[in-house]
């Protein structure tokens, strides 16, 4: 299947240019956009800081309602960026959507980064402010009876991991939303050999970030890669996001596969044509927008579905699977 064509003027002739392999450093430095002046209003949006092992966890808290509207679903947000660059402000802008279209309060975590930090130093920062959320719910103004939570790429591995550690620590998640997340260390996929260069997540790349990361743990420890869990069963619904020219499309395709043979309700939508970052940038790509909306319409389905004492069905055939091509 050809590349939408919204994303052909990124990738003339299918290929991005050479570079030199850039630093750590250099590539945080290139991330760093300004913010842009026109991102949405909310009427609460707090930098707060969460204890966490390593230290205070900082946070983004946005709530799109008036505290005196009183406690919210409540959605915490991991970042991508391989875990080693990215941040609160690289996704300030989505989550700031998500708050307004889902109706929640969305918490967005500024985890510690690999080199400087390896795993599982991120794991413990997003379980810590997961965790803080589900015990002190008051201070984030959020309704413990519906907390999700949701990622992409990395952020979407640690998001799958939160959801593992909840289960295994008798914490109760909504939803668990992973937006083309990593879920395997092999690389070994034909998706990493079909799309490796010139779809926006190159191949060689992710593979230097994961071992920095990883920095020679186990690559079958859960906690690095959940599609590796023994045991998938009891986990939250989850709702799995995936572009069809990306590396990491098969393992989240598996994880599906695997959380519905578990027994998990969960529903794949595999957008054709899309690469890597779509989700974030509905601005540019037209699957982005129906990402978007798709995920939002789970969020707020989720999080009724847990205030009303139940958790929502499979949407999608048999096993809870969306067919993976089928629009929004």
């Amino acid at each position: 299947m050809s590349v939408d064509p919204s994303l052909e003027c990124l990738f003339p002739g299918g290929e991005e240019p050479e570079e030199r392999e850039l630093s750590i450093e250099e590539l945080r430095r290139l991330a760093e956009l300004p913010l842009p002046d026109d991102r949405r209003s909310l009427p609460h949006v707090d930098d707060l800081e969460v204890p966490g092992p390593g230290g205070t966890v900082p946070v983004r808290v946005y709530r799109p309602e008036p505290r005196s509207a009183g406690p919210l679903p409540a959605l915490v947000y991991l970042h991508g960026g391989g875990w080693v660059m990215g941040g609160i402000d690289s996704v300030d802008v989505s989550c700031r959507d998500l708050a307004a279209e889902a109706g929640c309060t969305v918490v967005n975590v500024g985890y510690r980064l690999a080199p400087e930090h390896p795993f599982p130093a991120a794991v413990e920062d997003a379980w810590a402010v997961a965790e803080a959320l589900a015990t002190g719910p008051d201070r984030f103004g959020a309704d413990p009876r519906a907390i999700a939570v949701a990622g992409d790429s990395a952020g979407g591995n640690l998001a799958a991991v939160v959801a593992l550690l909840a289960r295994d620590r008798g914490v109760r998640l909504a939803h668990q939303l992973l937006v083309y997340p990593v879920t395997d260390m092999a690389a070994d996929t034909p998706s990493w050999d079909a799309y490796g260069e010139g779809y926006g997540l190159d191949a060689a790349s992710l593979r230097r970030f994961a071992a920095l990361y990883r920095a020679g743990a186990d690559p079958a420890d859960p906690r690095l890669a959940p599609l590796r869990a023994p045991d998938l069963s009891g986990l939250a619904p989850a709702t799995l996001i995936i572009a069809d020219h990306d590396i990491l499309r098969d393992e989240g395709e598996a994880y599906g596969r695997r959380l519905a043979a578990a027994g998990v309700p969960v529903v794949r939508r595999r957008y054709a044509g899309a690469i890597h970052s779509f989700f974030l940038l509905p601005e540019m790509f037209d699957a982005g927008v129906e990402a978007r909306a798709f995920a939002v319409r789970r969020l707020r389905a989720a999080f009724d579905a847990a205030l009303d004492g139940a958790r929502p069905g499979p949407a999608g055939p048999a096993g809870g699977d969306a067919s993976p091509d089928t629009p929004p």
